[in-house]
């Protein structure tokens, strides 16, 4: 199976819906309702329809996950890049259970479901506290605020990985409270860090993304620098571009340059952050321990509603 998606942590991109409602700054620039809003479609406020694909979109992660069966290699799918699984509308019930059916389906897909809504994914999902093995849990934290009203929801459940997305990071991040090891008490188990991108985006502050990237090495937490978005650390000429004034490291002046996303790239202090918060198991011991649980699993995704 080839790589599809652009998004670089992940390999697949797939939405059961498209739409979302905005509720926190990270939304302000969305890129999905850019998009959405080119080809005419109004799917982002509360009461606007959510799009639904075709019965041939829901055979696609069916379709990975024999490729990745066939060749022995895990995939990540990303669940969902133009919606939130996890919004509170009951006329999404009946998507999200099929969604639940298809990811028992396919246990040789990771399934990675990112949400600004952590407090709606107690009552949605329906495993309690025996997630599938091949669903990992994230969500998105912005700002220091929202990191600390949305990381303890997160931290309740028992995905098998659960994980941060801070993009488009707005303001310095302090997570070193919940990535602790060694007590009876989860912690976070990945990082994603990113600038905003298009035509309307925000600068993020080098200092930002540097103290992030030192507090995962301080805690062994593995970590992935996503891209500068359109903005990046002046070097060489500036002519042409437009610039920022930020404030760096002891007061220090950073000048930032509109570069677009592609050539301002996504290297950081001269290479790529590229890691993983799993070294993935063996197809065997990985089927052997989904189908322990897969019973209990289905007996409480066919509970009637």
């Amino acid at each position: 199976m080839s790589t599809q998606s652009r998004i670089e942590w992940t390999e697949q991109t797939w939405n059961p819906t498209i739409g979302c409602t905005k509720v926190s700054p990270g939304c302000k620039n969305c890129y999905a309702e850019t998009w959405a809003h080119r080809l005419g479609l109004d799917l982002w406020s509360k009461g606007a329809p959510r799009r639904t694909l075709s019965e041939a979109y829901w055979q696609q992660p069916l379709a990975w996950n024999r490729a990745a069966e066939r060749r022995g290699q895990r995939a990540r799918v990303f669940c969902a890049s133009m919606a939130d699984v996890f919004e509170d509308r009951r006329d999404l019930d009946a998507l999200r259970e099929r969604l639940w059916s298809v990811i028992a389906e396919t246990q040789d897909l990771d399934w990675l479901l990112l949400t600004k809504r952590p407090q709606c994914v107690s009552k949605m999902v329906p495993w309690g506290d025996l997630w599938p093995r091949n669903v990992w849990l994230g969500t998105t934290v912005e700002t220091q605020r929202w990191a600390e009203k949305r990381i303890p929801l997160l931290l309740c459940q028992a995905a098998r990985v659960l994980f941060l997305s801070c993009e488009p990071l707005l303001g310095l991040l302090d997570l070193s409270q919940w990535m602790a090891k060694g007590n009876d008490s989860r912690h976070i188990d990945w990082v994603i860090a990113g600038g905003e991108s298009g035509h309307r985006a925000r600068p993020m502050n080098p200092e930002w993304v540097h103290s992030l990237r030192t507090q995962c090495e301080v805690a062994d937490i593995p970590f992935h620098f996503k891209q500068w978005g359109n903005w990046r650390p002046a070097s060489g000429d500036a002519k042409g571009y437009r610039s920022r004034n930020l404030t760096g490291a002891n007061g220090a002046p950073v000048v930032m340059l509109n570069l677009g996303k592609k050539a301002a790239g996504r290297t950081l202090d001269g290479r790529k952050w590229d890691e993983l918060p799993i070294q993935v198991k063996s197809k065997q011991n990985y089927r052997s321990e989904w189908e322990e649980a897969s019973i209990k699993i289905q007996v409480e995704i066919n509970k009637p509603r």
